[in-house]
């Protein structure tokens, strides 16, 4: 490679890196553009590697939450269209409370997550909970960082999500949301 050309692509990769290492930590949650990168921290959580998540997972030390989404059914299909949910593989173990890392929740879905959290902990606000989704995704950020706001004290974020795991070749299964109330069949 060239010396000018190298220069130029040091510098592109030092900018690049520079440029995910300062992600600010907003105040609030944040409300759009999910997939885009993350701050390396969060105020009152400790952020876990890799590395670290296996460690806590395998010594069954903290609950996995996953809050990943699930894309809605689309509204007005024809009739006799099949819908088939996109699947999702999360971390064994895991609690999948889909939905719940929006910056803004409606009322049945906070309402669905403060219930998922206090049943996952048994009640006990110091149970280690450690919340996850994909990569770069601000959705484990904002569930986490809500999870603090309602009091739970032992909170872990893990920003590199399924798609660390499965790059360190860690077991993944096959995943169903928790249900929400809205989703049971109706009594006949």
């Amino acid at each position: 490679m060239r010396p000018a050309l190298a220069g130029i692509v040091l510098l592109a990769f030092a900018t690049c890196a520079h440029a995910q290492q300062v992600v600010p930590e907003p105040d609030g949650y944040r409300s759009d553009n999910y997939r885009t990168p993350v701050p390396a921290t969060l105020r009152g959580a400790r952020v876990v590697a890799t590395p670290e998540a296996e460690a806590i997972w395998r010594a069954k030390a903290a609950v996995f939450i996953d809050v990943m989404p699930r894309a809605p059914k689309p509204r007005n299909l024809p009739a006799g269209t099949i819908w088939r949910d996109i699947p999702r593989s999360n971390i064994p173990g895991s609690i999948w409370l889909v939905d719940t890392g929006y910056g803004a929740l409606a009322a049945p879905t906070e309402a669905y997550f403060k219930r998922g959290l206090a049943q996952a902990t048994g009640g006990d606000p110091a149970k280690p909970l450690l919340f996850y989704c994909q990569a770069q995704c601000w959705m484990s950020w904002n569930a986490a960082k809500r999870a603090l706001s309602y009091g739970y004290s032992n909170v872990a974020w893990y920003p590199d999500g399924t798609d660390g795991w499965d790059g360190a070749l860690l077991p993944l299964v096959d995943a169903q949301p928790q249900p929400r109330p809205e989703d049971a069949a109706p009594a006949r």
